[in-house]
């Protein structure tokens, strides 16, 4: 039987003594040799995640905030305690009508709009479609209440005890049309709900319909193919809709927040094209170098594939970082974004190298017109191998310069502030339920927001609990205006609950609102509810969720930061076998990511930008924000990192000097990391267009630290640390020798670097690149 040419490469390692293979290796070689059971194996993996996630439903566990927020969340769950949620229509007298009062089209609206919803009936469950429908012509005590203070605004209010908006919304939308000379408005939780749903809906299609053909015209650019552009778009997408299927499997179990889809698709969308451009590019550069494009594979599954695992685990890892939060949040997020990780960097290693050897020279195919002949053959980057030939000429002053300009773009972070958006500030002002909600709230302001204790006992009408009540009342009086009246308690069916409303002074967000939550908490309920023995109460309400949310991270993040940190250490002192290379790695990524927290404060805290990205200012950065971008950057700049340390590893291996090999490792492998910046910036940059603030937010920050990793950091700041250490960079101190290594170009046994003397470098070893000693990989040129 004739051998084939992986055959050949595996003989030769036998021959060589090299022995059992690197686990990558091997996983290539036999994805090359069993096509089919490699790309279709990965694809039945993807189609049995999907349909057993189909099978369980789509439902998923409700969220909880941490805290006592979240255990009050949790006493009305499990009483099974329902509200039905509340609507409001918002009657409004046009310009230079009269008020409420004198205003006879204003009282026939509120009639007719009340009359219609009482009309509607029943659903097919036999529950009212509305109920409790109240109008300010009912009675004047009603109209006391549901009148704004000008006369110009009033309220008819129901509640939603139907499965559906839809007979509700038809009722009112035919009264406005009937009633032109009023404007009628319907606004409420439900209606703001389903506008955000719409919206959210809305924008993670237009993030699929703008990323992928953006990613396909960067890569079509970069490989001057559409089929080799088209690779690493299919792995992306086939992994994007996998974690999808298997966050529905995990549903039963874990809470999945609504921004999770749009964050797995950023993600996997990054990262499966990272992986793939990484392999692509080294098979390319190996067939480039004469081998066949099957040893072309194999080696690249060698060198790349195995910096493709090393990556993929370490942001793997990191984000597991996020669990240390116990923050439900981001349970879902985390879940899905390690899923979609693990998928594409399966994928990477089984299902492309078997597309790739099927394709053949194929791969190359559908040329991009003016652009194919030159792209599909493979170049070092002239640009980013004159930069760096400086760098390493001057380390010190280069160092220095790139390191201030971090600096000072990190600065504004100093004074970053954590807070949620309110739906004002969270989506665009041209939503109509949230137009009537601003001008509702505008009609009829409320001073106060209310913290909402929830109370459980067995006997909760008793003296006892009506006395608690009563002290509360004094705590209230005698907190100096932090807590107010009135202090309403409400017992819910059953008699095992009761909901205490105290409200809070403030405007719910401010200092003076947190020091009134502390007062109620540490003060006013442990000397009322707290002396009745067998209750238990917790306080929720938006000012407690906040700062229950806040004091969680704060406590986590330590634990969070720490791991992820300490993770990457090992990891890369275990890969590389040096001392050095991890901490200067751990300082580059806290100064990126330092200075995408200052570009975050710039925009959106202090408002810049906001009339070119479409957002309103409140002030802050969304809460959960910072740590979700840490864990993820962390992550992700593990791919550049490990795709160019080993390169020049790999460099310095064959006997170059330091200096050499940061020059030649980056010049191979700067072209592949500017294109792998350049999809994740395009597509980060789409959620920058997308309508809710915080997405905005999660666009620009990841764009931002992506951008300055791939320039500033790989280009400027890494080689010259590299460069500063000299041989030192590859030196393990004795002490940390028990780390197991782990190898990522070459084979598991290869020669350790050969030291070369400092003064063997000099200027044309620097700008005459073909000096490189030939090996497996190089060309002569």
């Amino acid at each position: 039987m004739p051998t084939t040419p992986t055959d050949e490469v595996i003989n030769m390692n036998q021959a060589t003594g090299a022995g059992r293979r690197p686990l990558v290796e091997r996983v290539t070689h036999w994805s090359v040799r069993n096509r089919k059971r490699a790309a279709f194996g990965w694809l039945g993996l993807v189609v049995l995640i999907i349909a057993i996630g189909a099978g369980l439903g789509s439902t998923s566990l409700d969220e909880h905030a941490p805290g006592e927020t979240g255990r009050a969340q949790k006493m009305l769950d499990d009483a099974a305690v329902f509200s039905p949620p509340q609507e409001n229509v918002l009657i409004e007298a046009k310009a230079g009508d009269p008020a409420y009062a004198d205003n006879p089209r204003m009282q026939q609206a509120a009639k007719d709009v009340a009359q219609a919803l009482r009309g509607l009936g029943k659903d097919e469950t036999g529950a009212n479609w509305a109920s409790d429908v109240v109008a300010p012509t009912d009675s004047p005590e009603a109209a006391g209440k549901l009148v704004s203070e000008d006369g110009r605004s009033l309220l008819v209010r129901f509640s939603v005890t139907g499965y559906s908006m839809e007979p509700m919304e038809k009722a009112v939308a035919e009264q406005a049309k009937e009633h032109p000379a009023v404007g009628i408005t319907q606004t409420g939780k439900v209606s703001v709900s389903q506008a955000i749903d719409k919206i959210q809906d809305d924008d993670f299609l237009r993030a699929e319909l703008l990323s992928i053909p953006l990613t396909v015209v960067i890569l079509a650019v970069v490989f001057g193919s559409l089929v080799s552009a088209g690779l690493p778009v299919l792995i992306s997408l086939v992994s994007v809709v996998a974690a999808m299927g298997f966050l529905t499997f995990f549903g039963k179990w874990i809470a999945i927040g609504d921004s999770t889809p749009s964050v797995v698709l950023l993600i996997g969308m990054a990262v499966g094209v990272d992986y793939s451009l990484f392999y692509l590019r080294r098979a390319r550069e190996e067939r480039a170098a004469g081998h066949d494009n099957d040893t072309a594979l194999i080696i690249a599954g060698r060198t790349s594939g195995k910096a493709v695992v090393v990556s993929g685990l370490t942001v793997m890892v990191a984000l597991a970082g996020l669990f240390f939060t116990g923050i439900e949040t981001f349970t879902g997020m985390t879940v899905g974004t390690i899923a979609v990780v693990g998928i594409a960097m399966l994928g990477a290693i089984t299902a492309l190298p078997a597309l790739l050897s099927w394709l053949g020279e194929r791969v190359d195919r559908w040329k991009v017109p003016w652009l194919g002949a030159r792209r599909t053959v493979v170049k070092d980057s002239r640009v980013w191998g004159a930069v760096v030939r400086q760098v390493v000429k001057a380390p010190v002053v280069w160092a220095a310069v790139g390191a201030l300009a971090l600096a000072l773009l990190a600065v504004p972070a100093l004074g970053l502030k954590l807070s949620d958006p309110d739906l004002k500030h969270r989506l665009p002002t041209d939503v109509p339920a949230l137009q009537a909600l601003e001008r509702v709230e505008k009609a009829f302001p409320v001073d106060t927001q209310p913290a909402e204790v929830v109370v459980r006992g067995t006997d909760l009408d008793g003296a006892a609990v009506k006395s608690a009540i009563g002290t509360l009342k004094e705590q209230v009086a005698d907190s100096g205006g932090k807590l107010k009246e009135p202090v309403e308690a409400s017992l819910i069916p059953g008699g095992k609950l009761m909901v205490v409303r105290v409200p809070l002074a403030g405007d719910g967000k401010n200092a003076e609102s947190v020091a009134a939550l502390k007062e109620l908490r540490d003060k006013a309920l442990p000397a009322s509810l707290g002396e009745v023995d067998g209750l238990e109460y917790a306080v929720a309400g938006d000012t407690a969720k906040q700062e229950d949310f806040n004091s969680a991270l704060d406590s986590s993040a330590p634990w969070v930061f720490g791991f992820v940190i300490l993770l990457a250490f090992v990891l890369l002192a275990a890969a590389f076998r040096s001392l050095v290379i991890p901490i200067v790695s751990i300082v580059l990524n806290l100064l990126s990511i330092g200075a995408s927290y200052g570009v975050l404060t710039l925009v959106f805290q202090d408002g810049h930008l906001s009339s070119l990205l479409d957002f309103r200012s409140y002030g802050a950065v969304v809460s959960w924000l910072p740590l979700f971008m840490f864990v993820t950057l962390f992550g992700l700049s593990m791919d550049y990192h490990v795709f160019i340390l080993s390169r020049v590893r790999e460099y310095r291996g064959r006997g170059l000097s330091t200096k050499q090999a940061v020059v030649e490792g980056i010049t191979k492998s700067a072209g592949v990391v500017t294109s792998a910046a350049a999809v994740m910036v395009a597509v980060f940059s789409v959620f920058a267009t997308l309508s809710a603030i915080d997405f905005k937010m999660v666009g620009v920050g990841l764009a931002t630290a992506v951008l300055i990793d791939a320039t500033i950091v790989r280009g400027v700041l890494l080689p010259a640390a590299l460069s500063m250490f000299g041989d030192a960079t590859w030196a393990m101190p004795r002490a940390l020798r028990w780390l197991p290594g782990v190898s990522l170009e070459g084979s598991d046994d290869e020669p350790a670097p050969v030291p070369v003397a400092p003064d063997a470098v000099t200027a044309p070893d620097l700008t005459q690149p073909e000096q490189v000693p030939a090996g497996p990989g190089s060309r002569t040129r």
